[in-house]
């Protein structure tokens, strides 16, 4: 048997264990996890009775085999609304999370509405061209936009930047009501210093003309997931209680399977030996120990990958370009409240009339927040009392180290509360209770030796037992199902001996695959 090690109990690391595990007469599995969590960002916080999700996470994917692997692990219950006596006879979970192999183990088919907060007013997400659009910017900003999209159809800009791609596709006057500002808070920099390749994977698929397309495919019927941009999804699946579920769900399965879970092991040095891995140091309680392995998966962040290897001498540019990878930390506070001083104005009924949204992207310019995502509406078992509460998240983004991520959990809920309360979207005495969690490498960065990526890359590949697998172990910003494809193509290649990785690393590069703009 091969004993096959891989750093990190995320999407990535948990589905190539489990593919690998299909074969468990050949594979000896060992998942070494740095935190006592399953799932990585895409982990479910529990907090007393109330569940918090990490960033948000629509299960959706243009991949066929991503989708059926969801749908075996957790079956489609096909339940999308609620009413008052059903909300009403939801037991809160104990905190550790419900048994895998329980009937709660379902996915819940959910509506998707996601808007912006502007000028104290909304607008659709991805900005459409309704009447109450135009009417909410105004005639006169309505003519500047459309001359300015326009133009931006003539005078096309080579995409040297994420600021060129966004003007190329909506034209400069809605880049600066919408992108702009709320770019500079995302990742901390202007986007003219940001690579066009974080648009190319992130909303690649969304423009003006794509969401005339979809206006019409509307009309005529045409419409379905399959065939719209990711952005423009109107149904979405939602594990039960969150998407940690799934994660415990797999975790569960990897180790019926044969498989091991080592939490509380964090990756410290990786030691190499004539263009192989052979084991890795983990740091357990104090103390390091050292694991030897004959295939390594990694999705452990790139930089502190190659910043960990001893045995012999790292090419003084690798190093240089791994130390140069910047990521963006993450902070949300979880508010519960009483209730939301916003208006549901849509023909989407909830219950308590809420507002519909999953997320609402703030682009006010004076607030700091990026997103509050309206926890109720993914799935009220989420919370302990839907009925009577309304469960938040506010998100923010950072540097470790920076006067955000220092501030104590008091002052900077405090400050997190404030801006809602100056928004004018809550009140101060509705506030019953909060919770706030502090991520690290979030969300890899799109600019500074990001440029130099392909040489990492290729020296990343020499080593022959190594496989570079999610978000963070490709240092691109992937969502889950990207994640899980560059794990089915890892353990394709260790399956069939294929040496080469260009298939693991094409994924979510193709130009037809799109997701939306997230915090």
């Amino acid at each position: 048997m091969k004993n096959v090690i891989i750093i990190g109990a995320g999407p990535a690391g948990l589905t190539a264990a489990d593919k690998l595990l299909e074969d468990k007469d050949e594979y000896n599995v060992t998942i070494l996890e740095e935190t006592e969590e399953i799932g990585g960002i895409s982990r479910t916080v529990k907090y007393k009775e109330n569940r918090m999700d990490i960033g948000g996470h629509r299960f959706f994917s243009k991949d066929q085999e991503v989708m059926d692997y969801w749908k075996e692990l957790m079956p489609l219950q096909g339940k999308n609304s609620f009413d008052d006596e059903e909300l009403g006879r939801i037991k809160p979970l104990e905190i550790g999370g419900p048994d895998p192999n329980t009937e709660d183990k379902v996915m819940l088919i959910r509506t998707r509405v996601s808007r912006i907060y502007f000028l104290k007013k909304f607008f659709d997400y991805p900005v459409s061209l309704k009447w109450k659009t135009l009417k909410n910017m105004g005639f006169i900003r309505t003519i500047k936009v459309g001359f300015s999209y326009l133009r931006a159809v003539i005078f096309k800009r080579k995409e040297n930047s994420l600021e060129d791609f966004y003007i190329n596709r909506f034209g400069k006057e809605l880049y600066n009501m919408f992108f702009k500002n709320y770019t500079e808070r995302l990742w901390g920099r202007k986007p003219s210093e940001i690579s066009a390749d974080w648009g190319a994977q992130r909303v690649k698929g969304v423009s003006i003309t794509a969401i005339i397309k979809d206006m019409f495919n509307k009309l005529l019927g045409k419409k379905n997931n399959q065939n719209t941009e990711t952005s423009l999804i109107e149904q979405f699946w939602y594990p039960k209680y969150g998407p940690g579920q799934l994660w415990e769900t797999l975790a569960k399965r990897v180790e019926n399977r044969g498989g091991t879970i080592k939490k509380g092991h964090k990756v410290k040095n990786i030691n190499i030996k004539n263009g192989r891995i052979i084991s890795v140091e983990c740091e357990v309680d104090g103390k390091t120990i050292t694991i030897e392995g004959d295939i390594f998966i990694s999705s452990m962040p790139v930089k502190d990958l190659v910043c960990g290897f001893k045995g012999e001498e790292i090419p003084s540019k690798i190093l240089d370009i791994a130390n140069g990878l910047s990521y963006r930390d993450f902070l949300t506070v979880g508010l519960l409240v009483n209730k939301l001083n916003l208006k549901n104005e849509t023909n989407i009924k909830t219950l308590g009339n809420i507002v519909p949204d999953c997320w609402v992207y703030v682009h006010e310019p004076e607030a700091k927040l990026l997103r509050i995502q309206i926890f109720n509406n993914w799935s009220p078992y989420m919370v302990k009392d839907p009925k009577n509460t309304v469960w938040i998240g506010l998100e923010y983004t950072c540097i470790e180290g920076d006067n955000y991520w220092n501030m104590s959990d008091k002052e900077f809920t405090e400050f997190a509360a404030n801006e809602l309360i100056k928004m004018g979207i809550i009140k101060k005495d509705d506030i019953l209770d909060s919770h706030r969690e502090k991520v690290k490498k979030a969300y890899p960065a799109y600019f500074d030796t990001y440029l130099q990526i392909d040489e990492l890359i290729k020296y990343l590949d020499s080593f022959e037992n190594l496989y570079c697998v999610g978000r963070n172990g490709q240092h691109r910003y992937n969502n889950m199902d990207h994640s899980m494809a560059t794990a089915f193509e890892a353990v394709k290649n260790i399956k069939n001996n294929i040496k080469d990785k260009s298939n693991i690393w094409s994924v979510n590069t193709e130009k037809e695959y799109h997701e939306e703009k997230k915090a």
